[in-house]
């Protein structure tokens, strides 16, 4: 099974997003991956997804009742068959995590979306909007690569 590690700054914000919504739409295609997201910090390791994201996950009828912010580990590099950042800073911090091999799998989210660019991160913009948006276009964009290269 295909193994897919969503990476962001704290794991409240961003990256629980792009994990419930990549969930929710596999599970609307009938497809299986094993999906997670972590951080690259450890500043919110234990903290339940941020209040201001949890109407967006509400609005798909997601249960993320249970998802606590963690760091990312050097044996998440060997684990995880894409890790998918959400911007250059992610990737910088993730890169200083895993081993060099295992570079290979880092990928920005929103580098598979016509227009690829980092995700700002709502904590500093407030837009939550935004971020959902750029997330679903991203993990659309991920999707639709995945499909094309019969990895689901």
């Amino acid at each position: 099974m295909l193994k897919i590690l969503f990476v962001c700054h704290g794991n409240i914000c961003r990256s629980p997003m792009a994990e419930f919504v990549t969930k929710h739409k596999l599970n609307l295609i009938n497809k299986n991956a094993e999906i997670q997201s972590k951080a690259t910090s450890d500043e919110e390791t234990g903290n339940p997804v941020y209040y201001a994201v949890r109407p967006y996950l509400d609005g798909l009828n997601i249960d993320y009742s249970k998802k606590r912010a963690q760091k990312m580990t050097k044996q998440d590099g060997d684990y995880y068959d894409f890790i998918l950042v959400m911007d250059s800073n992610n990737l910088r911090n993730a890169k200083r995590i895993i081993d060099e091999k295992n570079y290979f799998k880092l990928y920005r989210l929103c580098d598979f979306t016509p227009t690829p660019k980092d995700l700002s991160d709502p904590w500093y913009t407030r837009d939550f909007d935004a971020c959902y948006d750029d997330v679903t276009k991203g993990v659309d964009g991920f999707i639709e690569f995945l499909i094309k290269k019969n990895l689901l």
